[in-house]
């Protein structure tokens, strides 16, 4: 039997600290590719007002780039010591992207950092640039591998277990780096990083109009993050749709879950706007649907079913009777008293040998599981749809409302009008929050969807835990929540004080081009 109460800790531990580390990385990844469009320009223009904007948002950025390493670094220890079954696992795998993250994109990111910051008297404009995009590659870079990580935890593809070891090993490395579902994870969370970079820009260009302060410097950040935040929401909003569509693929059960299909309907299925999952009768209560939706996310068609959870039930059902048997001929063969049929029929049915893990959380005697422990085991196999339900719909609104505030903003600037409207700079600030919210509630659906597995269909959470006690665990967790608020406190103090300073810190005097506010104060020179 597992130990309930270690399980959910180290889940919440884990979840916890992802959730932290996820504050920074969007930013990260947003803010290193508007720094190398700024100083593009720069370097095209000679002007020093770009100048100052690459020197002053880099200067945020650094902040939330050492706050964003700080933070990543426990999570790998975490696999060592909450998941050590993960790790003796899969770790051959799982571990590969994860070590060529480190070497090929962290190690050069982290010195481009340096150079960054340190290198504007040292280096040309054209090599201080190719530095500049040197940091937004390796951002990038970093985030591929990591995802390539995440997205074999979710399709683990390219791999086969191995009996006599009694642990997944690598057979294609191809298919681990062109995986659909890593390719789509990276560039949905890659664009979400975008919109996060932009949205803070274009707050704190907001701020900046509002209160009349270093106007040439405002008015070209908004222009610059309305543009390149318009274009990644968009992409963020359309690589979604692919998300959803490879979701129907290949991981039916969470596309189940995110939309409370309980019911396989006739095709085309309809999309459930809003209502209240109730997983105890499987129904959604005042459903709000828009017909024939459904089924084009998913399928791409008006022809193909999207599959419910209560049919997804029954399919498991069987494969945790094939995984059961399967387990029963494993021990035969790790007992030495196999022959060739037992080991022909164990090749058979080795690919569900994970459904039959999920058993052990009731019983770990394969030979003597009941029928109640069966059914218990199918519903062990749908993750709770309410909570995955709500944080879909709270990260798709988020999405639509940025959509609209940032066409908003472009078309303002198309027009010459940026900071003319003071309501709606005050608008712009009201949505700081929304690419952090949408972000966290994307990891969220992302992560909780794949649950019951700690690798799909491999491995549940339940069997990759280390052998703790709650208490230690309670004591980690404890000193890491109470560390990363203190991270999170300085975080918010820095960025807030350095964003009150304002381009004007970077001079002695006042801003160097604020002489340029009065003919500015009908166009602007982008």
């Amino acid at each position: 039997m597992i130990n309930e109460a270690v399980v959910d800790l180290s889940r919440l531990q884990f979840a916890l600290t992802v959730m932290y580390h996820f504050l920074f990385v969007p930013l990260t990844l947003g803010m290193a590719f508007l720094l190398a469009i700024m100083e593009s320009v720069y370097v095209i223009t000679g002007k020093q007002v770009y100048k100052d904007m690459v020197k002053f948002w880099g200067k945020l950025f650094g902040i939330n780039f050492a706050l964003g390493v700080t933070t990543g670094l426990t999570m790998e220890f975490q696999f060592g010591m909450n998941w050590s079954y993960f790790s003796h696992y899969v770790g051959d795998i799982f571990g590969a992207p994860l070590a060529i993250e480190g070497l090929m994109a962290f190690f050069l990111e982290s010195t481009l950092v340096g150079l960054f910051f340190f290198g504007w008297d040292r280096l040309s404009k054209v090599k201080h640039l190719m530095v500049t995009w040197g940091v937004a590659l390796g951002s990038n870079l970093s985030a591929l591998w990591i995802l390539i990580a995440n997205g074999w935890m979710q399709n683990p593809v390219g791999s086969e277990f191995n009996y006599e070891t009694m642990r997944m090993e690598l057979v294609d490395f191809g298919a681990l780096i062109l995986n659909p579902v890593a390719q789509v994870k990276f560039v949905h969370t890659v664009s979400a990083g975008y919109t996060t970079g932009a949205m803070f820009v274009l707050v704190v260009s907001s701020y900046y109009l509002l209160k009349g302060r270093d106007l040439a410097f405002a008015r070209r950040s908004f222009a610059i993050a309305s543009a390149f935040g318009l274009a990644s929401v968009l992409s963020v909003i359309i690589l979604g749709d692919e998300s959803g569509y490879e979701l129907g693929e290949v991981q039916k059960v969470k596309l189940a879950a995110v939309e409370a299909e309980w019911e396989t309907h006739e095709a085309p299925a309809p999309f459930t706007i809003i209502g209240f999952p109730n997983q105890e009768l499987e129904e959604t209560e005042y459903a709000l649907r828009v017909p024939g939706l459904m089924g084009l996310i998913a399928t791409r068609s008006l022809t193909e079913e999207v599959t419910g959870l209560k049919e997804l039930k029954e399919h498991n059902r069987q494969r945790i009777i094939n995984g059961i048997y399967a387990n029963q001929l494993l021990e035969k063969i790790r007992s030495g008293a196999a022959d060739d049929l037992v080991i022909a029929n164990f090749e058979k049915v080795k690919g569900d040998l994970g459904y039959g893990l999920l058993v052990t959380a009731y019983n770990t005697d394969f030979n003597q599981i009941t029928a109640e422990q069966i059914d218990q085991a199918v519903d062990y196999s749908i993750p709770q749809v309410a909570p995955l339900f709500f944080s879909f719909r709270v990260m798709v609104a988020c999405g639509f409302i940025m959509l609209v505030v940032f066409a908003a903003a472009f078309y303002q600037n198309a027009r010459r009008r940026i900071g003319q409207n003071p309501l709606f700079l005050k608008v712009i600030m009201l949505c700081l929050p929304l690419p952090w919210i949408a972000c966290e509630t994307g990891w969220f659906v992302a992560e909780y969807g794949r649950q019951p597995w700690a690798i799909g269909e491999i491995l549940p959470v339940h069997a990759a835990v280390s052998n703790l006690t709650a208490g230690q665990i309670w004591t980690t967790m404890s000193i890491m929540t109470a560390l990363y608020t203190v991270f999170l406190i300085a975080e918010l103090y820095l960025m807030i004080r350095f964003s009150k300073q304002g381009p004007s810190s970077l001079h002695t005097g006042r801003y160097a081009l604020e002489k340029e506010t009065a003919q500015l104060n009908a166009k602007t020179e982008v």
